[in-house]
């Protein structure tokens, strides 16, 4: 049976569902020698290139859903590639063939946590879908005077320049003078909008470190530019949540598992050789 050209790349692993429209509609797609066009459907025998290069069109049963949780330092950017050189979130995932990373929304280049990649775009695409109302838990450390009327007024809704936003959830979580920690959670992903909605009450983010998505929560121990595995059950869960049926088989299952303390301390390697060559460009 015949499926959507986005939706067998997405399946695939060339990309979300987006991303690939967005090349659709650029003429970079060719199925068979020819462009190809928004809401043209294709047969896993089709000859699909992007780019000028083939690749490689995956029946269902072939393929395996991979979600990768990782912990991101401030500094690096959500980007594939930067013309400035400067450290991304794609430089220490493991490599995978066939496929690609795609990541679950984004964070800030100064803002830490918990950050998902997949190699299903269509899983990312309807993760990232705002009409799915996914919960997303932050610790942010604020400056200045918060009192509860600010609380109620984050709680209630405040105006942003793209429309009215709010936190579902703030708790306090302690701290010392002006510097205070809560946890605040909320549903959508609009770009900085933790930091907008405390900066619209006159106060400062100085920390701000995602630390859950879903229910799933940044491992505890797990070093900066570290990265894991979801197990089965909680890819499931993911795929529940957005209408996508369920896997009956994961990539580490059958595999020799990676001790944590071996994972980790290839993470420490990394994010020291990453410190050492800013330091060197620091230099130059």
């Amino acid at each position: 049976m015949s499926e959507k050209l986005q939706k067998v790349l997405a399946r695939s692993g060339h990309g979300s569902r987006r991303e690939l429209e967005a090349k659709i509609a650029a003429g970079r797609i060719s199925v068979n020698g020819k462009v190809a066009t928004l809401g043209e459907r294709i047969d896993t025998d089709a000859k699909v290139r992007i780019d000028g290069h083939e690749v490689a069109i995956k029946p269902p049963e072939d393929v395996v859903c991979r979600v990768l949780m990782y912990h991101k330092p401030e500094g690096e950017l959500c980007t594939r590639k930067d013309p400035e050189g400067r450290p991304t979130v794609y430089d220490r995932l493991p490599r995978v063939q066939g496929a690609r990373w795609v990541a679950v929304g984004r964070l800030d280049v100064n803002t830490s946590g918990l950050l998902l990649f997949t190699t299903d775009g269509e899983l990312a695409n309807r993760l990232m879908h705002p009409g799915h109302q996914i919960e997303r838990e932050y610790a942010v450390r604020v400056f200045g005077e918060v009192d509860d009327a600010m609380i109620r007024r984050l709680l209630k809704g405040v105006q942003l320049e793209d429309g009215p936003a709010c936190f579902k959830e703030i708790k306090r979580g302690g701290g010392e003078g002006m510097n205070q920690w809560y946890r605040v959670m909320l549903t959508e992903g609009r770009n900085r909008e933790v930091r907008r909605l405390w900066e619209s009450q006159g106060v400062t983010v100085s920390r701000l470190m995602r630390v859950r998505y879903g229910n799933i929560k940044l491992e505890q121990g797990l070093p900066q530019s570290g990265w894991g595995e979801l197990a089965l059950e909680q890819i499931n869960y993911l795929r529940q949540m957005v209408g996508l049926p369920p896997e009956d088989r994961s990539f580490v299952e059958g595999r020799k598992p990676e001790t944590r303390q071996k994972r980790y301390s290839r993470a420490r390697r990394s994010q020291a050789k990453r410190l050492q060559e800013a330091k060197q460009r620091t230099r130059k």
